[in-house]
């Protein structure tokens, strides 16, 4: 979440915030650049979701290659494509994503970069922006008092700069339809990045996912219920307007419920006992035969030392599945801590008499 600070000097603009990269969560303070307003407000002042934007990351110090593209919204808007875009595959050993000092072309809303992205959402084509980057240490349980413990000996300072942009939308401007597209899209962006070990990574599109979707709550349609009919239309026209079709209230519930649960996963993996714990239970909620969720819910009450709660969640997976093995390795798990607890009790108890 971005929280806006008194700029030092007149024209600029500082904010604050916490970035998601798959070396962990850091703390981002920026402050651009701001020129003048721009002349014309009829058109797309900052980009917006699925924007192109033309933009440049370099490391503050470092000379600039190209000066003569520098603060120049130069290039037309029409002239980015999807065919520009720069292909950026995912790395473990960054947090930036991008490529340091070159001009590159991203689609804003993919989470490719969820620094860049950050800092590119509120700039204006021609500006420029500094960034101070610290990292946050992250202990196991996940409650926030652990994500306030900054770094500042590995700091590191940024610049960026949005030469260009092509128009995009505001969540609220997207189609039912469009936003439905966009929530899959993250989904799958997510069972990638997982697979990959990114579990950060994963851990930011499944949240990304859940936001939109969230949005969908009331755009949801009844299990065969058709969308507004129109006139005659081709059969590839027909698939394409399925695709962007809102939700059924099965599909939306389902979904909602998988997100959750996959969320859950990648905080188990991260040693979020609690964060892990509370979107298990709300997967749970959501779908009361998810096995998955069930098994979750008690790997993380099981890690967070709550014993009765885990030995509730693997008794239910064990009465939806039974013989379940992983629900009655949980439940051995579970009495075998309950015995070390009570070991270590009756031991204090004996110091305590003796």
């Amino acid at each position: 979440m971005k929280t806006s600070q008194s700029a030092e000097t007149e024209g600029d603009e500082a904010t604050s915030w916490v970035s998601v990269c798959p070396r962990g969560l850091w703390e981002l303070r920026q402050r651009r650049k701001r020129g003048a307003e721009p002349a014309d407000l009829s058109g797309d002042v900052y980009p917006g979701i699925g924007s192109l934007c033309r933009v440049r990351v370099q490391r503050q110090g470092e000379p600039t290659t190209d000066p003569e593209l520098s603060l120049k919204p130069d290039l037309p808007i029409t002239v980015l494509s999807d065919a520009q875009v720069t292909p950026l595959q995912r790395s473990q050993s960054t947090m930036l994503q991008v490529p340091i000092g070159d001009w590159i072309i991203l689609r804003l809303g993919e989470g490719q970069c969820d620094i860049t992205e950050g800092c590119v959402e509120g700039m204006r084509a021609g500006e420029r922006c500094e960034v101070l980057l610290t990292p946050l240490t992250d202990r196991p349980g996940g409650g926030q008092e652990e994500q306030k413990r900054v770094d500042p000996d590995q700091s590191l300072c940024i610049t960026v700069e949005l030469q260009s942009f092509s128009p995009g939308h505001e969540s609220w401007q997207l189609s039912a339809g469009e936003k439905w597209g966009w929530v899959m899209s993250h989904k799958q962006r997510g069972g990638d990045r997982f697979r990959a070990g990114d579990m950060w990574g994963a851990a930011d599109s499944y949240s990304r996912a859940l936001k939109l979707l969230i949005t969908l709550k009331l755009h949801t349609r009844g299990e065969g219920e058709e969308m507004t009919p129109i006139e005659e239309e081709s059969e590839e026209e027909s698939e394409k307007k399925d695709s962007l079709e809102a939700p059924t209230d099965c599909q939306y519930r389902s979904t909602k419920a998988s997100l959750y649960s996959n969320l859950s996963l990648c905080q188990l993996r991260l040693g979020q006992w609690s964060r892990a714990r509370g979107c298990a239970s709300r997967s749970t909620l959501l779908e009361p035969q998810g096995l998955k969720a069930w098994y979750r819910l008690g790997q993380a009450c099981l890690e967070a030392g709550e014993l009765e709660e885990a030995d509730r969640a693997f008794r239910k997976l064990l009465e939806l599945q039974n013989d379940s093995p992983s629900a009655l390795r949980g439940l051995r798990e579970v009495g075998r801590r309950e015995r070390e607890t009570d070991s270590r009790l009756g031991q204090r108890l004996g110091k305590m008499f003796s």
